[in-house]
C-alpha cells in the first residue's frame, strides 16, 4: 500500500511535468538552478526553518552518485538493527513509508509545509537531499546530527545525469550528450557544479558527525561498505544481517523492483549502476577538459584524493 502511494506520487509529478512550459522548467535560488518538477522556491526559502534531530540519518549526494541506493541500504539497517520479527517489521516500515508519503524523499522536495509534517514524523528519521553544505539547514550542524556525504567519481557522475535528465526531461528540450556536457561542466544544471560539491565538503573532513563515502568503494566491497555506515550511525548488525542487506540492496534487485518502489522514474532512476561507463560516452576533448577542471579544483584537497580521480577518471 506505502510504496504503491509513492508510486502514485512520484508518476503524478512526472504526469505534472509535462504540462510545465519549457521556460518554467527551472528556476533560480540564490544563483542555483533546481527543477520545478520536484522543489519549488518556496520551500527552499524557508529551509533554515527545518528543525535536525540529533538522531535522525541524514544522507547527502550530488544527484546521480547513487543516493537512492545507498538510501536503500540505510532502509535495511535500520530495519535489521531493530531485530524486530517479520511481521513488526513490515508494519513499522509501513508506517514510516506511509508518513513519508506526503514528504516527498528529498529535504528540498515538494511543498513548504512539509518541514511542519515532518515533525509528526518518529525518530529516527532517514532524511536525503542534494543539497550543497552551504544550503544545508543550520540545525543539522547545531544539533551536531550525524552526516553521510556520498561522492561518485565525475565523469561517471556525468554520463548517469545526462541520462537521468534527459528520461526525466528536466530541461527545457531535449539535450546530446554533447550539449549537456558544457553544461555540466559549468554547472548550469540543477544543484549546480558537481566540483564546488567536492570543495565545500572537504571543509567538513575533521568533523567526527560527517562521514565520507563513495560509490565506488562500496561497489568494489559492499559489505565493508554497509558496516561501516552501521558503525556510524550506530546500527547493531552482525555479519550474517550485512550479507543480507547485500544482497537485499544489489543494483540487481532495486532495478527489478523499481516499477514497484518509484514508478515511471524509476526507469531514469536505475540505468546500469557501473563503474566506467563513462568510457563509452567522453570524447578525447572532454576527457581533458574534465581532467583540466578537476585538477584545477580539487585534485589537491584530501577529499578530492580520496575520490581516486586517476584510478577511476584516466584510460
Amino acid at each position: 500500500m506505502a510504496q504503491a502511494g509513492m508510486c502514485e506520487l512520484l508518476d503524478k509529478s512526472l504526469a505534472e511535468s509535462k504540462d510545465i512550459s519549457p521556460s518554467d522548467k527551472m528556476f533560480l535560488h540564490n544563483e542555483v538552478m533546481y527543477p520545478t518538477m520536484i522543489c519549488c522556491p518556496e520551500t527552499l526559502k524557508i529551509l533554515d526553518t527545518f528543525e535536525a534531530r540529533s538522531d535522525d540519518v541524514i544522507l547527502v549526494g550530488y544527484p546521480k552518485t547513487g543516493t537512492n541506493w545507498v538510501g536503500q541500504i540505510l532502509v535495511e539497517l535500520e530495519a535489521v538493527s531493530g531485530k524486530y520479527d517479520d511481521e513488526e517489521r513490515k508494519k513499522r516500515r509501513t508506517r514510516q513509508r506511509e508518513s513519508e508519503l506526503s514528504l516527498f524523499p528529498y529535504l528540498e522536495f515538494g511543498d513548504p509545509e512539509k518541514f511542519e509534517r515532518m515533525k509528526q514524523l518518529p525518530s529516527r528519521r532517514r532524511i536525503k537531499t542534494h543539497l550543497a553544505p552551504q544550503t544545508l539547514p543550520k540545525s543539522i550542524f547545531k544539533n551536531k546530527t550525524k552526516i553521510l556525504v556520498l561522492f561518485r567519481n565525475p565523469k561517471d557522475t556525468a554520463v548517469s545525469y545526462f541520462h537521468f535528465a534527459n528520461g526525466m526531461k528536466l530541461f527545457p528540450t531535449q539535450k546530446t550528450w554533447d550539449e549537456f556536457f558544457p553544461d555540466f561542466i559549468r554547472g548550469t544544471v540543477p544543484w549546480g557544479l558537481y566540483l564546488d560539491h567536492i570543495m565545500e565538503w572537504n571543509k567538513y573532513l575533521d568533523d567526527k558527525n560527517v562521514m565520507f563515502i563513495t560509490y565506488e568503494e562500496i561497489k568494489e566491497n559492499p559489505a565493508l561498505g554497509v558496516k561501516r555506515m552501521a558503525e556510524f550511525f550506530d546500527f547493531s548488525v552482525s555479519e550474517q544481517e550485512i550479507q543480507f542487506i547485500v544482497e537485499k540492496t544489489s543494483f540487481k534487485t532495486m532495478k527489478d523492483e523499481a516499477s514497484e518502489t518509484h514508478g515511471e522514474m524509476g526507469k531514469s532512476l536505475f540505468r546500469k549502476g557501473i563503474v566506467g561507463d563513462w568510457k563509452n560516452v567522453f570524447s578525447e576533448n572532454q576527457n581533458e577538459e574534465m581532467d583540466r577542471k578537476f585538477e584545477e579544483s580539487v585534485a589537491r584537497t584530501k577529499l578530492g584524493m580520496m575520490l581516486k580521480y586517476d584510478v577511476y577518471c584516466k584510460c
